[in-house]
């Protein structure tokens, strides 16, 4: 593999992590609601969530889904209704206030946050589309191993790193405060464009 082509990839796996989606939608919400340190455990699950996507479609995800459309049909339906239910229980709870102006509510323990990154990256089967493009038009045939590994280690890190930059921005005192003050518009929002981003994977 060319020093450009890794360039390349690495250019496409950053435009792919960085283009909104349920996983940075949720990135967010984390990192306001319940923290920093919470937002980065679920940031290291959606990156581990991407690898598993990206390993897929390594191995010819793609040839699959190209096959039996069914399955890929399923994966979508899938993936979009887990993600509208949970944006009904962020639209329930958005009444509810937190305990103080000055204490967050008890965040989710690392692991729990961990699943949920994992859970929201994988009900979105765009990544395995996306990263089968990528692989298809960077990697050339008789790439080693080792190369492999390296590629899903930016996809990891890429993945972790900036998802762990936007739970940071919405965890930040500032952001915090105005979220207090609007808790119940900005929890509908959220809900709301997790639920249209439930129905267009379901749809599309």
């Amino acid at each position: 593999m060319t020093v450009a082509a890794f360039l390349a990839f690495c250019g496409l796996v950053a435009f792919a992590a960085i283009s909104p989606g349920p996983a940075v939608l949720m990135a967010a919400r984390t990192g306001l609601s319940e923290g920093f340190r919470t937002g980065a455990m679920l940031a290291a699950g959606i990156g581990a969530g991407a690898v598993v996507w990206a390993a897929a479609a390594m191995f010819g995800l793609h040839l699959v889904f190209a096959a039996a459309p069914a399955l890929l049909w399923a994966l979508k339906i899938g993936g979009g209704l887990y993600l509208i239910w949970m944006a009904v229980q962020v639209w329930r709870g958005a009444r509810t206030p937190l305990v103080t102006e000055d204490a967050r509510p008890v965040p989710r323990s690392a692991l729990s946050a961990f699943r949920l990154g994992v859970a929201t990256q994988l009900a979105n089967p765009k990544p395995a589309v996306m990263y089968s493009a990528i692989f298809l038009g960077t990697v050339p045939q008789g790439t080693s191993v080792w190369v492999y590994a390296a590629l899903l280690a930016v996809i990891l890190g890429t993945e972790t790193v900036w998802n762990t930059l936007v739970a940071r921005i919405f965890s930040l005192d500032r952001t915090r405060a105005r979220y207090i003050s609007l808790k119940t518009v900005i929890d509908r929002t959220f809900g709301g464009l997790l639920a249209a981003l439930g129905v267009k994977i379901a749809a599309t």
